[in-house]
């Protein structure tokens, strides 16, 4: 899944924005929708603001961390 780097502010997490398209089941329009995950890394300073990057799901490193970066 690719994604946009929203916060950088943890030390070994980022928060990732995910933007995807759907269409209606009914009215067949197609609408944008976004999700913020909690992903993994290393070190966070590596990482801005804006910078796109890819996640892959993985074990739960803890409540909210589901999600792992991929360079």
């Amino acid at each position: 899944m690719t994604g946009i780097v929203t916060s950088n502010k943890m030390t070994k997490a980022l928060v990732v924005t995910v933007y995807s398209v759907k269409v209606h089941p009914k009215y067949q329009k197609r609408f944008k929708t976004k999700k913020k995950y909690y992903a993994a890394c290393e070190d966070s300073t590596k990482f801005y603001i804006g910078q796109t990057v890819q996640i892959i799901e993985t074990s739960p490193v803890s409540k909210l961390i589901k999600w792992k970066i991929i360079d």
